[in-house]
């Protein structure tokens, strides 16, 4: 296992108010920030990612998203992602943004495959770091081997063991609680440990801006 680089929360409207600076006082580095979920739709924008965005900022946090997909099919993928697309326009994150693929269980591998690689590659289209979120034995059952060392992985295990599906090589995250108490947090949250700096390379190749 690499050595942390950053430790990282991930954050949706379920969170309810955050006080972020306090959230920086704990230790805490960054925060991935859901920007909604399936296709496009006002009542789909998560209700609380402008906040976040701009809280998190305020207080010097490093800041990733993250996009919810109930897609079906490649194209329904592309939909998805432009939609996350159009609501992170004007802004700009330090860490990855990713399509979160839970949902997708019952397709087959050859779908799944072909719909993360549509999502990721819209977001690429738009110089995005892009990246796959998933728990951990989806990237073994429903991704072929190749695919988290195309697109840098975040990746659920939440009994506080290290991912196995995954080679250590290629997890860029590990989210290891959903059950983490942050200061300026009420209630449970989930807690990641990050082993990649990502800002430096994705300001260095000049992604994420959009």
């Amino acid at each position: 296992m690499s050595e942390v680089k950053m430790k990282i929360i991930d954050l949706s409207h379920h969170n309810g108010k955050v006080d972020f600076v306090k959230v920086k006082a704990s230790g805490i580095d960054g925060v991935i920030i859901r920007t909604g979920f399936g296709i496009e739709s006002l009542r789909q924008v998560d209700r609380r990612f402008e906040d976040y965005y701009e809280g998190a900022k305020a207080a010097g946090l490093m800041v990733g998203a993250y996009h919810y997909c109930y897609a079906k099919t490649a194209a329904e993928a592309v939909r998805e992602a432009d939609f996350m697309l159009k609501i992170m326009k004007g802004k700009s994150f330090e860490l990855p943004v990713y399509g979160d693929f839970e949902e997708q269980g019952k397709a087959s591998r050859t779908v799944c495959c072909d719909m993360v690689s549509a999502f990721c590659s819209r977001l690429e289209a738009a110089k995005a770091w892009a990246g796959i979120y998933s728990y951990d034995t989806f990237f073994r059952d429903k991704l072929s081997a190749d695919m988290p060392k195309r697109y840098t992985c975040w990746v659920a295990r939440v009994e506080n063991i290290f991912p196995k599906c995954v080679s250590a090589d290629d997890v860029g995250i590990w989210q290891y609680s959903w059950k983490g108490k942050v200061y300026g947090i009420k209630g449970n949250v989930d807690m990641d440990c990050c082993y990649r700096y990502f800002p430096a390379a994705i300001i260095r190749k000049g992604l994420n801006r959009f």
